[in-house]
This record gives C-alpha cells, sequence and structure tokens, in this order.
C-alpha cells in the first residue's frame, strides 16, 4: 500500500477543512466588531460570545495548519518511505492491520493529527488513529505478532497485530 499517497489524501481533507475554518474564523471575527453587535444594555453578550467564537475558530485554523506541516514532515521520513522490518516497534507513519480486520481489508494509519478520519486506498478502509486514542495506546510500541487488549467503553477488544507497513 502506497503511504505517501495515504498522507497525500490526509493533507488534501485537512487543507479543505482548514478553509472551512478560516471562512468561519473571518465569519465570527466579522460578527464580534459588527454595529449590530454592541451591546445595548449591561447583559447583552452578542459582541464577547462573537469573539470567544472568533476566538476558538482561529484555534482551529492554527490547529489544522499544524497538522498539515505535520504531514508534510512525515512523508520525508525514513519509516514512512521505506518497508516495515519487524524488529521496528509500532509508532506514527505506520498501518497496521488487526487479525480480525483480514476480512474486511480494513487497516489503521498512526498519525499525530487527523484521529477519526476515514479513507478508500486501494480497496483497503483505513482509519487513521493517534497515538493517544485507546486503539492508539495499545499499538505503539508493540510489534506484529503481538496481543493487544483494549477497553472500549463497555466492551474489551483482544486482537493480534496481523501485519504492520
Amino acid at each position: 500500500m502506497d503511504k505517501l499517497q495515504l498522507i497525500s489524501k490526509i493533507i488534501k481533507h485537512l487543507e479543505k477543512e482548514l478553509k472551512n475554518a478560516i471562512l468561519a474564523a473571518n465569519n465570527a471575527r466579522d460578527a464580534a466588531v459588527n454595529d449590530e453587535s454592541v451591546a445595548e444594555t449591561q447583559y447583552d453578550t452578542i459582541a464577547i460570545e462573537a469573539g470567544y467564537l472568533a476566538q476558538g475558530q482561529s484555534k482551529r485554523v492554527d490547529e489544522f495548519e499544524t497538522a498539515i506541516k505535520a504531514f508534510h514532515i512525515l512523508k520525508t521520513q525514513k519509516h514512512v518511505i521505506d518497508e516495515f522490518e519487524t524488529d521496528t516497534p509500532i509508532n506514527v507513519g505506520h498501518l497496521v492491520q488487526l487479525e480480525k480486520d483480514q476480512a474486511k481489508t480494513h487497516w489503521f494509519f498512526i498519525a499525530a493529527f487527523a484521529g477519526g478520519f476515514v479513507t478508500q486506498l486501494e480497496q483497503h478502509k483505513i482509519t487513521v488513529i493517534t497515538p493517544k486514542s485507546p486503539i492508539g495506546q495499545a499499538l505503539v510500541g508493540k510489534y506484529q505478532d503481538d496481543e493487544i487488549k483494549v477497553n472500549l467503553g463497555s466492551m474489551v477488544l483482544e486482537d493480534v497485530i496481523f501485519s504492520v507497513l
């Protein structure tokens, strides 16, 4: 599977989200300084609320920009470009398939950002997870053929790391 193509798809998704976040931040900023937002009474908080919203949207813009930069850097990392070696612990940049996901051709891509993004690549379903997610915590530092146990709410997932790329 072509990890560079996968990373490019993730970057494209993040760039789309960045555009939406910039638009939302600009709209919130405009609402905060609009003449109609001026408080008419001491209880009128429209401008204050719009200001907080603008601040939050601006933070989202920064987060998307950071994520995009991180994925561009990840594309240059040796362990992303080269073949996976079985004596290497699983980390950011690796694609991992659990034994129970073989038939569904489902893979997890471990990345520092974009957790929850799902895409298709070469007939495979790929879910991006972060090292902070429950499954990410269970996988990072493990090796191919290791067993994992993950608490997912009231369920417990027990599986074996089948393949790593």
